[in-house]
C-alpha cells in the first residue's frame, strides 16, 4: 500500500503533544502503530475532528510505553488491564491499546508485519492495517456506539486491496460477525457488492447452511458481552448464561502483565 500522508488540522497544543508523544515512543525503540481516526482517514480520505491518538502496541508493551511517556512528563494510567491505557495532556489524550473491549481483538505479531507507512506530523509511522481495524471494530455494536459505517466505508476504498484470507482467519471463530457485515455492505452498496470476492460470500454462506442444519450448542451461552458490556449484562446476571470473554480477559492480563 502506497504511503499516505495524514492531515491534521488541530491547534498547536495539541499538535506539540502528538509530537511529542510520537518521537518519545520512537525513541524508545517500543513497536507501535497508530489507529483510529487518522488510519481511518488515510484509508477513506473521511476526516473527523478527535480529541485523541490511538497507539496500538502489543500486550507486553503496554506498561513499557505508559511508563515512557510517564517520563516525558505525562500523566498516565492502565484503564483496564484487558485493553487500554491513557496518556493525559490538557483536553487531549493518547490512547494505549492492546486488545480490544472483549479481549478478542489482541494486537499481535500480524499486526506490525502487515503494517502501513504513512507520514504523520512531518514524521514517518506506521499504520494499523486496514484489516485488523475491520476485525476489531466489527465487535463495537453499543447504545451509542457502532463502528458498521467505518466497516463499510473501508470496505468501499480497499475492498480490491484487502487480504480477504487475512480477514477470514481473524474471524474464523466468529465468522457470523463477519457475514454480517458482508451481507450488509451488499444493501449499502448494491452496485459495488464485487468489492467482496464471491469465494467469501460462498464461503460463508455454505458455514451458515451447515450450522443451520446442526442441532444448537447445548451450553447456554450469550456472546452478546462481545458485542456490548452493558446491554446483555441480564443475560448473564439474571438469565443464567454463560459469559464468553473470562476466557479472553485471563489471556489478555497474562500478556500483559509487566515482565
Amino acid at each position: 500500500m502506497r504511503l499516505c500522508s495524514v492531515d491534521l488540522k488541530i491547534d498547536p497544543q495539541t499538535r506539540d503533544f502528538y509530537q511529542r508523544s510520537i518521537h518519545t515512543m520512537i525513541e524508545a525503540e517500543i513497536p507501535f502503530l497508530i489507529g483510529g481516526a487518522y488510519a481511518f482517514g488515510c484509508y477513506t480520505g473521511i476526516k473527523r475532528d478527535t480529541k485523541d491518538l490511538d497507539v496500538f502496541v502489543a500486550p507486553r508493551d503496554a506498561n513499557g510505553i505508559l511508563d515512557v511517556l510517564s517520563r516525558a512528563g505525562y500523566k498516565t494510567e492502565l484503564t483496564d488491564e484487558v485493553w487500554l491505557g491513557k496518556t493525559f495532556h490538557a483536553e487531549n489524550l493518547v490512547d494505549v491499546i492492546f486488545s480490544s473491549a472483549n479481549g478478542i481483538a489482541m494486537v499481535d505479531e500480524g499486526w506490525f508485519k502487515h503494517a502501513c507507512p504513512a507520514m504523520l506530523l512531518d514524521v514517518e509511522i506506521k499504520l494499523v492495517p486496514p484489516e485488523e481495524m475491520i476485525w476489531s471494530k466489527a465487535f463495537v455494536m453499543t447504545r451509542d456506539r457502532y463502528d458498521g459505517a467505518d466497516i463499510m466505508h473501508i470496505i468501499r476504498c480497499l475492498g480490491d486491496e484487502l487480504d480477504w484470507h487475512r480477514l477470514m482467519k481473524r474471524f474464523e471463530p466468529t465468522w457470523r460477525i463477519f457475514y454480517n457485515y458482508l451481507v450488509l455492505f451488499g444493501f449499502i452498496y448494491p452496485s459495488d457488492r464485487d468489492l467482496v470476492p464471491r469465494w467469501v460470500m460462498q464461503e460463508l454462506a455454505s458455514r451458515l447452511d451447515e450450522e443451520t442444519h446442526s442441532p444448537p450448542l447445548e451450553e447456554r451461552i450469550c456472546r452478546g458481552p462481545l458485542l456490548s458490556t452493558t446491554q446483555y449484562l441480564v443475560d448473564i446476571e439474571e438469565w443464567g448464561y454463560c459469559d464468553p470473554r473470562a476466557e479472553n480477559f485471563d489471556r489478555c492480563r497474562e500478556l500483559s502483565k509487566p515482565k
